[in-house]
């Protein structure tokens, strides 16, 4: 009889900041701009877009991340 080698599959480790990659919500300077809990992303973001000529696609909400994957 054969035996067979049976490996578990190792998963590659994730950061907290990668299992949250996915599930932030990308918001505009318009949202920054009213929320109550301002972050210095936000800020920056803001900061960034109030400049005239500046274009830009959004930045990811800490406030709005999903539930952390298993």
């Amino acid at each position: 009889m054969a035996t067979k080698n049976k490996k578990k599959k190792v998963a590659p480790k994730i950061t907290a900041a990668e299992k949250y990659q996915y599930t932030m919500k990308i918001v505009t300077s318009a949202t920054c701009l009213a929320c109550k809990q301002q972050c210095t992303r936000g800020l920056r973001y803001i900061d960034k877009m109030s400049k005239p000529g500046n274009i830009g696609k959004g930045v990811a909400c800490h406030l709005t991340k999903g539930r952390a994957f298993k």
